[in-house]
C-alpha cells in the first residue's frame, strides 16, 4: 500500500524537523521525510554523467521506486505515492520547488500528470496578532509578503498590532508544526495536472538556450505580483509566472550591481554596518559578518557574507582598484585570484579611510533607507562621489542576464566628470586594473587586448614578468607543466625556474632548441598564449529607478550616474539652505526672548 504514503522533501534538517514534529499528528505510517541538502541540480542542460553521480536526484529516484523512462497512469507501482514538497515561504524555497518540478518535467513527465501526486506545504511568512502571542484576541498569517504588504498599507492607523517574520521553516516551533499539520486543507496544496503549454513554460525558466526570452519574461513582471495560496489547487503556469518569477526578479537583484553605486545588495549590507559601527580598528571578518546579518536581515548563508567582506578588501592585481575595506591578514593574492585567502576566523578587516570620502555622511541624510521588521537597515542605494561601478568593475550572474563590466582608472573618470562639468563630452577610457605593468590596446571601440610581458635573455631563454589580467599565476604555472609534458603537442619547454610572489610575475623559461627553431620574438606572446581579449559589450546594472538596463557604452553609464549625482548634490544644497534658515530664526527667537 505505498501508493498511499506520501513522501516529504523538506528544505534542510531544520524543516525535517518541522516535518517530523507534524507526522506525530497525522500518523506516521503515511508520511516518510527527507532533507534535500541545498538546491536541486538543473537538469534539463546537465550531462547523463552529471545526473547519474548526482546523490540527491539518485536518493528521489530510489526512495519513490522511479523506473528510467517509464511512462505512468498511476502510482500503484510506486513506494510513495504522492511527493510533498516543503520549503522556506521565500525566494530560494521557490527555486528549489521550481528545480523539483523541472526534474519530473524532464525526466518523469507522466508524474505530474497524474492527479494529486505532487503537492507543496505551505507555511505563513508573517503572523499579525492583537493580545497574548499565545492566546491572541485576533491573529492572521500571511504566505506571501506582497499580502502582507498590502494589508499593512490598509491598517497602518490601525495600534495594537504585533507582527513575526517567519524567515525559514526554523523559525516555526514544533507547536507550530503541529497546528499547521492539523489544518492540512490549508497548508496542503496540489498542483493541477501539467498541460502541453505549461511544459513551455518550465522549459523557458530552466533551459539555457532560453536566455533571451527569459528577458521578455521579466520585463512583463508587474511589482506587486504574488500566488494567491486561496485557491486549493495551483497550476504550473500561476506557479511559473506568480510565484517563480519573483526569484529570478530576486536572483537579478543580488547579483547584478546597480549602476549609481556599483554594489549587489550583500557589499550594500557590509558597507552600512561598518558605517554605522563606525569600524576604524581592525575585527575579524567572522564577527563582522555576524554583526552585518544582525543589523541588516541577511538571509543568505553564513560563508556567502565572509566571501562579501573578503571581496571588497581584496587589492591585488585584477580585484579593485579602490577597495573600500581594508585587508589585514591573508585576502587572497593574484597567485590563484583570491581563492588563496585565509579562513574568515583568522583575517581581520576595516574600513579603508577613502571609504567615507567617497561615500560622503552628508548625503546619507537624503537617502531612502530599507525597512525589516519595522527598523530601517541598508539604504536602497548609496551614492559616490564617483561611479564605483566603473572603478572597481562588476561581474554577475542573473536570471536571463548577466553583467560583466571591467575596471577604469579612477584619474580618468574623474577627469570625465570634470569635462561634463564643463559641458563637455566625455573622452573615451580604455579599462584599467591597478597593478597591471603589461600592455592594454584597442582592438576596437568595445574589445580590448590585455598583453603580458615577455622577452628574450638569451639564445634558448625568455622570461616573463607580467600575465594578461585575470590570468592568475597557478593556472600559467600548471598550463606550463603541461607543455612540458608535452601531451597535446610537442614540447617547446626544457624546464623553468618559478621567481613569482604574491604581487609579481616572474618566470624564466628554458626553451627546447630542437622544437623552438625559427621562433620570432613577436610570436612569442602568441605561443605563450600571454594575451586576453576583453569586450565592453555586457554593460547590465540596474539604472536609478530600479529597472535592469543594459548600458551601450562606458560613456553611458558615466552619463546616467553623473545626472544622477547632480541631482543629489542640488537636493542637499536646498537642505543645507532650509537647515541655516530655521538656525537663523531659532537664533533671532532665542535673542528676543533673551532680551
Amino acid at each position: 500500500d505505498g501508493y498511499k504514503c506520501t513522501l516529504i522533501l523538506t528544505e534542510g534538517e531544520s524543516a525535517k524537523g518541522l516535518a517530523i514534529a507534524g507526522r506525530a499528528i497525522v500518523g506516521p505510517d503515511h508520511f516518510g521525510v527527507f532533507p534535500l541538502r541545498g538546491k536541486l541540480l538543473n537538469v534539463r542542460d546537465a550531462s547523463i554523467d552529471q545526473i547519474s553521480k548526482n546523490q540527491e536526484i539518485q536518493n528521489i529516484k530510489t526512495f519513490l521506486g522511479l523506473q528510467h523512462k517509464k511512462e505512468y497512469t498511476d502510482t500503484k507501482s510506486l513506494r510513495y505515492g504522492h511527493l510533498m514538497i516543503m520549503t522556506d515561504q521565500d525566494h530560494d524555497g521557490s527555486h528549489i520547488k521550481g528545480l523539483l518540478i523541472n526534474f519530473l518535467q524532464v525526466q518523469f513527465p507522466s508524474l505530474l500528470k497524474i492527479p494529486e501526486f505532487l503537492v507543496e506545504f505551505i507555511t505563513p511568512i508573517v503572523k499579525v496578532w492583537k493580545g497574548d502571542p499565545k492566546h491572541p484576541t485576533k491573529q492572521i498569517s500571511f504566505f506571501t509578503m506582497p499580502e502582507y504588504e498590502r494589508w499593512k498599507e490598509e491598517h497602518k492607523h490601525e495600534r495594537g498590532w504585533q507582527h513575526k517574520y517567519y524567515k525559514g521553516l526554523g523559525t516555526s516551533t514544533t507547536e507550530d508544526a503541529q497546528i499547521y499539520f492539523r489544518d492540512l486543507d490549508r497548508h496542503l496544496k496540489q498542483f493541477h495536472t501539467m498541460q502541453e503549454h505549461e511544459e513551455k513554460l518550465i522549459d523557458l525558466a530552466f533551459s539555457k538556450k532560453k536566455a533571451d526570452e527569459r528577458k521578455e519574461w521579466l520585463r512583463q513582471f508587474k511589482p506587486g505580483t504574488y500566488l494567491d495560496h486561496s485557491s486549493e489547487k495551483i497550476t504550473y503556469e500561476d506557479f511559473i509566472n506568480k510565484e517563480l518569477i519573483l526569484f529570478s526578479i530576486a536572483d537579478n537583484q543580488r547579483s547584478i550591481p546597480s549602476v549609481v553605486d556599483g554594489l549587489k545588495p550583500g557589499q550594500r549590507k557590509v558597507l552600512y554596518t561598518c558605517f554605522k559601527r563606525n569600524i576604524r580598528k581592525d575585527i575579524k571578518v567572522v564577527e563582522l559578518a555576524g554583526h552585518v546579518s544582525g543589523m541588516t536581515a541577511y538571509q543568505h548563508g553564513e560563508a556567502s557574507l565572509q566571501q562579501t567582506i573578503v571581496g571588497l578588501a581584496q587589492n591585488f592585481v585584477g580585484s579593485n582598484n579602490v577597495n573600500c575595506l581594508e585587508p589585514s591578514g591573508n585576502f587572497g593574492s593574484r597567485l590563484q585570484g583570491g581563492t588563496d585567502c585565509a579562513s574568515a576566523r583568522y583575517i581581520y578587516t576595516r574600513l579603508a579611510p577613502i571609504a567615507r570620502k567617497i561615500f560622503h555622511p552628508a548625503d546619507e541624510p537624503l537617502l531612502k533607507f530599507n525597512e525589516d521588521d519595522g527598523e530601517k537597515i541598508e539604504p536602497e542605494v548609496y551614492v559616490p562621489v564617483v561611479p564605483m561601478i566603473l572603478i572597481n568593475g562588476a561581474d554577475g550572474i542573473g536570471t536571463g542576464w548577466s553583467s560583466q563590466i571591467p575596471n577604469y582608472n579612477p584619474e580618468d573618470i574623474v577627469e570625465n566628470l570634470k569635462r561634463m562639468m564643463d559641458g563637455e563630452e566625455p573622452k573615451p577610457m580604455k579599462p584599467w586594473f591597478r597593478g597591471f605593468t603589461g600592455e592594454v590596446t584597442a582592438l576596437g571601440p568595445d574589445r580590448f587586448k590585455f598583453s603580458g610581458i615577455i622577452r628574450e635573455t638569451g639564445e634558448k631563454e625568455v622570461e616573463i614578468t607580467e600575465l594578461p589580467i585575470r590570468v592568475w599565476t597557478q593556472d600559467f604555472k600548471d598550463r606550463l607543466e603541461e607543455i612540458i609534458k608535452g601531451e597535446k603537442v610537442p614540447s617547446f619547454i626544457k624546464d623553468y625556474k618559478d621567481y613569482n610572489t604574491h604581487t609579481k610575475v616572474h618566470f624564466v623559461i628554458q626553451l627546447d632548441e630542437k622544437n623552438m627553431k625559427n621562433m620570432q620574438e613577436e610570436n612569442l606572446e602568441e605561443k605563450f598564449k600571454l594575451s586576453k581579449t576583453i569586450t565592453t559589450t555586457n554593460l547590465v546594472a540596474f539604472d536609478p529607478e530600479g529597472r535592469i538596463t543594459k548600458y551601450a557604452t562606458v560613456e553611458d553609464i558615466l552619463k546616467e550616474f553623473y545626472a544622477f549625482r547632480i541631482k543629489l548634490y542640488e537636493k542637499r544644497k536646498v537642505c543645507g539652505w532650509r537647515i541655516t534658515q530655521c538656525l537663523t530664526r531659532a537664533n533671532e527667537t532665542l535673542a528676543i526672548s533673551t532680551e
